[in-house]
């Protein structure tokens, strides 16, 4: 239910709610990793409970998977899906060219290619991800295991070049050891403050040996959804060169959601 929702999560379901509205039976469906995508998971969940919605979604991540599966959504791999209708994913910042730095999770990998594989990107946010600049974030850089030593030396050593504040890059830790993703990699996080050329940057991280995949998301994603507290959505369609303000009643009983153990 909204009522009871701190204004962050409140902006987040409402956004995730307004996204629910691209979805239409017979689609085949990115599901994104991280909290506000969860939200977007359980809104078509009820929708496929409550609307008799029929939909295949391809999750980014093991615990969208497992999520989707408890709500009621068919859950198939990208191979069988061979292409989709539309993704919908979180960011941890986006800017006014609506570029993207996600990874905060460590699902950028598969959100990457799951978002590349789509007609259409849409992306759910609260107003804080909007920024002038990317970079406050630090940027996530998957890396395979073997010699990351040497794959952080040449990142370190690639960023001189480059339009960035800073250059400290640190080994993501899940406790007292290395945080690993679902496939098994390692993630090194760029403390840049300020990234002048996304575009350039992404390029050159991925011609170091031992990089995966980098967080930049450059020209994928085609709308945002802002979520605000207030109950207003802002949604903005860069291919469209659309925005569009949406309010909701946030006093409304919603009580969509089924209890899932984390």
């Amino acid at each position: 239910m909204t009522t009871g929702l701190s204004p962050i999560e409140l902006a987040k379901f409402i956004a995730a709610k307004q996204a629910s509205e691209y979805i239409e039976s017979g689609m085949k469906v990115g599901l994104g990793s991280g909290s506000t995508s969860a939200w977007f998971v359980q809104c078509l969940g009820e929708m496929v409970r409550e609307n008799g919605l029929k939909i295949k979604a391809v999750p980014t991540s093991e615990h969208t998977a497992e999520l989707a599966e408890v709500v009621g959504i068919e859950v198939i791999t990208l191979d069988a899906a061979k292409w989709l209708d539309i993704t919908v994913d979180g960011t941890d910042e986006y800017d006014a060219n609506l570029n993207l730095i996600k990874g905060g999770g460590g699902a950028h990998l598969r959100e990457k290619i799951v978002a590349t594989a789509s007609d259409r990107m849409v992306v759910i946010a609260d107003a804080t991800k909007k920024v002038d600049t990317l970079g406050a974030f630090p940027l996530p850089v998957e890396v395979i295991p073997f010699g990351v030593g040497i794959t952080r030396n040449l990142i370190e050593e690639a960023l001189i070049g480059m339009d960035v504040m800073g250059r400290d890059v640190s080994l993501r830790m899940d406790g007292d050891t290395p945080f690993i993703t679902d496939e098994g990699n390692m993630v090194l996080d760029l403390h840049l403050k300020h990234i002048g050329n996304p575009r350039q940057l992404g390029f050159v991280l991925n011609q170091i040996p031992g990089v995966v995949e980098n967080g930049l998301f450059i020209d994928i994603c085609d709308v945002v959804i802002v979520g605000r507290g207030d109950g207003k959505v802002t949604v903005r369609d860069i291919t469209n060169n659309t925005a569009e303000v949406v309010q909701y009643d946030v006093q409304q009983e919603d009580n969509i959601f089924l209890e899932v153990a984390e």
